[in-house]
């Protein structure tokens, strides 16, 4: 019985390598966290009013105006933690280039 610490990396596929190296999954927590975060924000604002009541002169088809933008918190939810995570991957991932050059150059 081993644990996964005891694994080796060649044993490994390279594409799960290639995503503990970049710190993927931790990227990936880190952005849904702030997409729900600033989604939940949005929605407070837009739904108890924070800045003002909002001139409302349209009808909402189905549900009322409220689950509407529920909806469409979800969705910035969703872009918001997707485009955080792939900019912290780019960013570990330049940070691990300049690692490598930087040790090539010894």
């Amino acid at each position: 019985m081993s644990d996964d610490s005891s694994v080796d990396r060649s044993t490994k596929p390279p594409m799960l390598v290639l995503l503990e190296s970049l710190a993927f999954y931790r990227n990936a927590r880190v952005g849904l966290v702030v997409g729900a975060l600033f989604a939940v924000l949005l929605y407070a604002v837009r739904t108890l009013e924070l800045l003002g009541p909002v001139i409302d002169t349209r009808d909402y088809p189905l549900f009322g105006p409220d689950v509407w933008f529920l909806l469409l918190a979800f969705v910035l939810a969703a872009t918001f933690a997707l485009l955080v995570a792939i900019a912290l991957t780019v960013a570990e991932a330049a940070r691990g280039a300049r690692d490598l050059s930087e040790e090539s150059g010894r």
